[in-house]
């Protein structure tokens, strides 16, 4: 045993009893390994593999472990001493090796499309903001951008586009002439011009914007500031022709903040701009335009409450509970959520208006409430007109044939101060298309745009909001924001397809019946339909934070405050010395829109007053510039804040599916070189 003893006692070198051996420090997780966050979206993993795939040189990254967002650098490993050899081996052996990565596997594309020659790596594919199947495997679209499927594919699917964008083309009109004071007939007439400039407007940009398959029509985003300049004060106490005088106002405003934003595109400042524009700035932005209509939503649904809900509860049954049915092979209660829902809740109130259920003996409900002797009718002629089917009398007056022509309301009126107001508002609506344009080319396209197609976008969308003035739409034109919704959903993101809708957009334009039928819409429902598509609105807008951490608190507190300041900021102007019934003719959910009278600026100059106390009541103004100032200032990563990444205008041109993909046709681009 002593001798054993002995043998032990060599065979441990040093003091006795030997200390233990020092174990490494564990390194603390990062914020990615806590929350399980993998970035599938554009960031600088996104642009390193663009780079190397494009031609463009990549910096070499040290191999280290990914930093805390939250915490900051990772801590240095500790200096103790590295085990002895004996405990590294049998930690070795303890812990099995993890077989070698396979090879990458080489896809092969076409030559048209920029494929490579054999043996060089494929280029790094581009995140995807796909919806999802049941499977839960992503889909791409069934056509992309430059498919050639067909006339049939073409006519069925350009058509299944634009119904399943139906509410965000009439709906806006259909808000705004009841509050000008205009007629049933001014509202076909109205309906009718929107037809026509987004069918006009959707083919200018398909061939000389982005090239992107957006459509474009009247925006939300102008729906406030309208709002604002139809409720000034010069315009109180109009008696007669008040829509013809507010809507050459209303021209005249549009016109000037087209052709700013016309500056903005074409001068190359939106590619300057873009440097400030990222998704921690547009998600807010856009889901306060949405969240700034409430006073008018369900205020309005009450006037009818059993067909308001019924309208409601039936599209979000449609877009929600039945979103996965398919039938003969397509979503189809999801894609037509909204005309299908209308539909149905129309011939209900048709069918309760012919058997008389709305109706009071004695009582007409196209005499003002305040033209009714009896307390009976004063009580039920409101109901009466939000409920009943036959109160617009459009639809009997109308003629077959409607030509809209420019100017066809008289020459535009231009106010400087109005003016003002509409180009702080073509500055929002172009960051609202800015996320559509790189959400959207993640879909259809080969690479996201440059800045430069960017900023071409945003001037052709300048020259359609012009023209949205010079017919008199009410409101300027931009992307429709519902467009990634659709695109997702349809799965239809070919140029030829958008283009042939444009057209008969514009044929439909000429048919006077139909504006006057989608005049007749009865007001409740069409309430109903605003409180989704705002819902739908503010929700998309969020949904620009899938680019950045979803999990950094830097994120969270600039959305947060920038939503909460955009909800009471604008709260405090609006009530500001607002006295109870001083405006007894505007009704209450357009209270909100008169502050210009009695706003809390008062400076020597009176425009001065108009412009600041009306922008500082806007929602999306107080969101977009509370989240441009934090998001610009306070210290973040790039893939912390999910920068948008845009394709370099030099790899652009070397690759053939990139230039395809956004050249303009007829070699007219050499007149925008000086974009890129």
């Amino acid at each position: 045993m002593s001798s054993s003893s002995g043998a032990a006692r060599r065979a441990r070198p040093g003091p006795w009893p030997p200390a233990p051996p020092p174990q490494p420090q564990a390194q603390p997780l990062s914020w990615a390994k806590r929350t399980g966050f993998q970035s599938r979206v554009s960031g600088e993993s996104v642009a390193i593999a663009s780079a190397s795939s494009s031609g463009q040189a990549s910096l070499p990254h040290p191999a280290e472990a990914p930093s805390d967002l939250e915490s900051g650098p990772p801590a240095r490993p500790n200096s103790a001493l590295p085990p002895p050899p004996a405990a590294a081996a049998a930690n070795a052996e303890a812990k099995p090796q993890p077989p070698p990565p396979p090879p990458p596997a080489r896809t092969r594309r076409r030559d048209s499309d920029g494929g490579r020659p054999n043996g060089q790596a494929a280029a790094a594919p581009l995140p995807q903001l796909l919806e999802e199947e049941d499977d839960g495997a992503p889909e791409r679209p069934k056509y992309e951008l430059r498919d050639s499927p067909g006339v049939f594919p073409i006519a069925v699917y350009g058509f299944q586009h634009y119904i399943s964008m139906l509410g965000s083309i009439i709906l806006i009109p259909l808000l705004m002439v009841p509050a000008m004071g205009g007629s049933p007939d001014d509202m076909a007439a109205v309906v009718s011009t929107v037809l026509l400039v987004s069918g006009m407007t959707t083919l200018l940009h398909t061939f000389c914007g982005t090239r992107l398959p957006l459509v474009q029509g009247p925006s939300f985003v102008y729906l406030a500031p309208a709002l604002a300049i139809i409720y000034s004060p010069e315009f109180f106490g109009l008696n007669h022709n008040n829509f013809k005088h507010i809507m050459k106002h209303l021209q005249g405003a549009i016109i000037i903040g087209g052709a700013f934003q016309v500056l903005l595109g074409y001068t190359g400042l939106m590619s300057l701009f873009l440097r400030l524009i990222n998704p921690v700035v547009i998600s807010p932005t856009i889901a306060a335009v949405g969240l700034s209509f409430f006073s008018y939503g369900f205020t309005k649904v009450g006037s009818c409450i059993e067909m308001g809900l019924l309208q409601l509860l039936i599209v979000v049954m449609f877009a929600l509970y039945l979103r996965k049915v398919k039938l003969f092979g397509y979503r189809v209660f999801l894609i037509y959520a909204v005309p299908l829902a209308l539909g149905i809740t129309w011939a209900i109130a048709f069918v309760l208006t012919a058997t008389g259920v709305y109706s009071y003996r004695g009582c007409d409900a196209n005499i003002p409430a305040s033209n009714n002797v009896s307390a009976y009718c004063r009580k039920h002629v409101l109901r009466m007109k939000s409920c009943r089917v036959d109160t617009s009398h459009a639809l009997r007056s109308s003629p077959w044939l409607r030509f809209p022509y420019p100017l066809q309301w008289g020459t535009p009126i231009f106010s400087w101060k109005m003016g003002l107001v509409m180009c702080v508002a073509s500055v929002i609506a172009s960051v609202d298309s800015v996320g559509s344009y790189h959400a959207s080319s993640l879909f259809v396209a080969t690479r996201p745009p440059t800045a430069g197609v960017v900023s071409r976008g945003i001037g052709v969308e300048g020259v359609s909001t012009v023209l949205a003035g010079l017919w008199g739409t009410g409101v300027g034109s931009a992307t429709i924001t519902e467009n990634v919704h659709t695109i997702a959903v349809t799965k239809m993101g070919n140029r030829r397809a958008v283009g042939f809708g444009a057209i008969v957009l514009i044929l439909l334009s000429f048919v006077g019946k139909v504006g006057a039928f989608i005049a007749s819409i009865p007001d409740v429902l069409v309430a109903a339909l605003l409180c989704f598509m705002w819902a739908m609105l503010c929700a998309l807008g969020l949904s620009n934070l899938r680019y950045s951490a979803k999990g950094s608190s830097r994120n969270s507190i600039v959305v947060g405050l920038a939503l909460f300041l955009s909800l009471s900021v604008p709260s405090y102007f609006q009530q500001y010395r607002l006295q109870p019934n001083s405006n007894s003719s505007v009704p209450t959910y357009f209270q909100p829109y008169i502050v210009a009278s009695h706003g809390p600026i008062h400076t020597g100059s009176s425009g001065v007053n108009y412009i600041l106390n009306t922008l500082l009541s806007l929602n999306m103004v107080i969101a977009f510039l509370v989240a441009l100032i934090l998001d610009n200032t306070v210290p973040g990563g790039r893939q912390e804040r999910g920068l948008y990444v845009w394709s370099e205008a030099e790899a652009a041109r070397r690759e053939s599916a990139v230039m395809k993909d956004y050249e303009l046709p007829f070699k007219i681009g050499h007149a925008f070189s000086f974009q890129e």
